[in-house]
């Protein structure tokens, strides 16, 4: 048994999933064709369909027309382990898109995504709960997250 997540896109799925799998290491595209019948979404050969892995994650992804947009209910959170990642995937994944609070943004094609240090993840789990207030008061006021702003905050 596999779990794979899945992706609609209305348009410009290729250019989509060929500029996320360019961001993330370990990615890349294992097929894609087109649906050999008519089918509600278009005639034959007109729904496009690929298979991915976005780092250790595994995808497919449809072109099919308007269907439903996406939205929060769905993100891809990517944990770096620098601000240098951190930095040149909320700058990639920004252009064209919109930056919202807590890491999370939405690129040009309307997907939601939650660009977080790994450390995040760890300084909120610490036993010491003041830290952790701390690390999350910090973290609520950011758009983009600053690892050093998280780690000054850890440390007050």
């Amino acid at each position: 048994m596999k779990v794979i997540q899945h992706l609609w896109f209305e348009k410009d799925m290729e250019a989509a999933i060929n500029f996320y799998t360019s961001l993330i290491p370990g990615s890349a595209i294992e097929w894609a064709t087109t649906i050999p019948a008519d089918t509600p979404s278009g005639p034959e050969g007109s729904v496009k369909i690929v298979s991915c892995t976005l780092g250790d994650q595994r995808y497919m992804a449809i072109e099919a027309g308007p269907l439903d947009p996406f939205n929060h209910s769905f993100s891809i959170m990517v944990e770096c382990d620098t601000q240098a990642e951190i930095d040149r995937l909320w700058d990639a994944l920004k252009e064209g898109g919109s930056t919202e609070q807590c890491g999370w943004l939405r690129d040009r094609w309307g997907l939601s995504w939650q660009i977080s240090p790994k450390r995040l993840d760890e300084l909120m789990k610490d036993p010491d709960r003041a830290k952790a207030k701390r690390v999350t008061e910090a973290m609520l006021k950011m758009v983009k997250f600053d690892l050093a702003e998280l780690e000054a905050a850890a440390r007050n």
